[in-house]
């Protein structure tokens, strides 16, 4: 198994976990739970491979990776229950499914030779969707878009880290460690130390 693979699954996995614990704060049923984890676990990457045309679309052409979500959303359902504080698990989890969804991304786009602008929106949109599809299913307020908080531009910082890392002629592997460890670090930068970026603050109309 290739390190792009791994990245997808270890993704999918992580993904489907942060899914099923909000579903577990929304009360859902059993097959809601399993919706919101594949869901979750494979909206990114399906967007992602829509847009560079990639057929069939991953998880069609490996089903295993919706059981592998479906069987995350059984365990969250049988032990969400002992979890203390389920919104710190889904803030963290996700900002490891964060890490590893950006560099898988990232490439998939260099994989089909797309330009690096491209490939920066293709770490962004596998890292990101899947999180903002679940937040908006389950009426929660968008992790990717909470106010001021690093998400999106942890992925964008990751995924430019990757790029250049190629620019000095190492291998694609190395590359996509720098991009998943950039995304993680600033991620869990903001989550511990409260990083943040300058908000809109509106002002007064002039006379």
């Amino acid at each position: 198994m290739d390190l792009p693979t791994i990245l997808d699954t270890a993704s999918v996995v992580v993904f489907a976990l942060t899914g099923a614990l909000v579903a577990s704060r929304a009360q859902l049923d059993i097959v809601g739970f399993a919706f919101v984890a594949c869901l979750t676990a494979v909206g990114g990457g399906t967007i992602r491979d829509l847009l560079l045309d990639r057929h069939p679309v991953f998880w069609v052409a490996e089903p295993a990776y919706i059981l592998w979500a479906t069987a995350a959303a059984v365990g969250i359902f049988v032990t969400a229950h002992l979890l203390e504080s389920r919104m710190k698990w889904v803030i963290w989890l996700d900002s490891f499914a964060l890490a590893v969804a950006v560099p898988a991304g990232v490439a998939a786009a260099l994989e089909t030779q797309q330009h690096p602008v491209v490939v920066v929106l293709m770490g962004m949109a596998t890292g990101s969707l899947g999180g903002l599809m679940r937040d908006v299913v389950c009426n929660e307020v968008p992790l990717v878009l909470k106010q001021g908080e690093l998400y999106i531009s942890c992925a964008m910082a990751g995924a430019i880290a990757g790029l250049i890392t190629l620019q000095f002629r190492l291998p694609i592997n190395t590359a996509l460690l720098v991009c998943a460890a950039t995304t993680w670090a600033l991620r869990a930068g903001s989550i511990t130390f409260g990083w943040h970026i300058p908000v809109y603050k509106s002002r007064p109309p002039r006379q």
